[in-house]
């Protein structure tokens, strides 16, 4: 026996089966649509793919596995191994950690001497405030 309200909808306009058929249709018809546009316009952009070589143009030999491999898949390696010597290799000279997950550089001086502080001339002499084991750094007074 049906449910009270699939009855009662059925017996008015069929409401409840009406839309689901719909939009099935709808969405049946839509991708139908779409695949087959999508197919006509591959075929249709393959159709000069097969023509014949016209008689004026000459007929190149085939290019072997082996070369075609080289230069579609060699060539690439190549330039990517070359990009990364050209970064990693400066850091490793330096003697930086160049790995994942290793611990940050806490004190970077970009264009400073490579030794860092201890390079610098001590401040020595300088005035007052200044002590014999201070090395570098700017003064000012206000």
């Amino acid at each position: 026996m049906e449910s009270t309200t699939n009855a009662r909808n059925r017996a008015g306009t069929g409401a409840d089966i009406l839309p689901c058929v719909t939009s099935r249709t709808r969405t049946r018809v839509r991708r139908s649509a779409v695949l087959t546009t999508a197919a006509g316009l591959f075929l249709l952009a393959a159709g000069p793919a097969s023509a014949e070589v016209p008689d004026g143009w000459s007929d190149p030999p085939p290019v072997p596995v082996l070369e075609a491999l080289l230069i579609l898949a060699g060539i690439p390696l190549l330039l990517t191994a070359l990009i990364g010597a050209a970064v990693y290799v400066p850091a490793m000279v330096r003697g930086e950690r160049v790995t994942p997950g290793a611990a940050p550089v806490t004190d970077q001086w970009f264009g400073g001497p490579r030794g860092g502080a201890r390079e610098l001339e001590s401040g020595a002499g300088r005035g007052e405030q200044a002590r014999e084991a201070e090395t570098g750094g700017a003064g000012g007074r206000w």
